[in-house]
């Protein structure tokens, strides 16, 4: 599994809001049975709530989708569904909303 890689949600309460999960663990802790994701919405669900620093905006398929890191969660590896697209050209920025998270810088 490569870090920054976004998977559908298949959980059928969540996956409306939340249609996908961005794998932000790093590659060597492949081995672990569970991995860390930040729940992706749709920019039009999360209105003027999302901090930009926190909530970097990405795009998958031609649409725009809001990490909403400060809803990441540790989840098994085999609840993550098909995987959709890599994401590694946000690195920065997700990079960045974590240590906002973590930091507050």
């Amino acid at each position: 599994m490569a870090q920054f890689t976004a998977y559908e949600n298949p959980n059928k309460t969540t996956k409306k809001t939340f249609p996908y999960l961005l794998d932000i663990q790093s590659n060597l802790l492949d081995d672990l049975r569970t991995t860390v994701v930040i729940p992706l919405c749709a920019t039009s669900l999360a209105g003027k709530a999302a901090i930009t620093k926190l909530c970097p905006i990405l795009e998958i398929e031609g649409k725009h989708f809001i990490g909403l890191t400060q809803q990441i969660a540790g989840i098994d590896r085999k609840s993550l569904g098909k995987e959709v697209c890599n994401l590694s050209q946000y690195r920065s920025e997700i990079i960045a909303a974590m240590d906002f998270i973590i930091s507050g810088i």
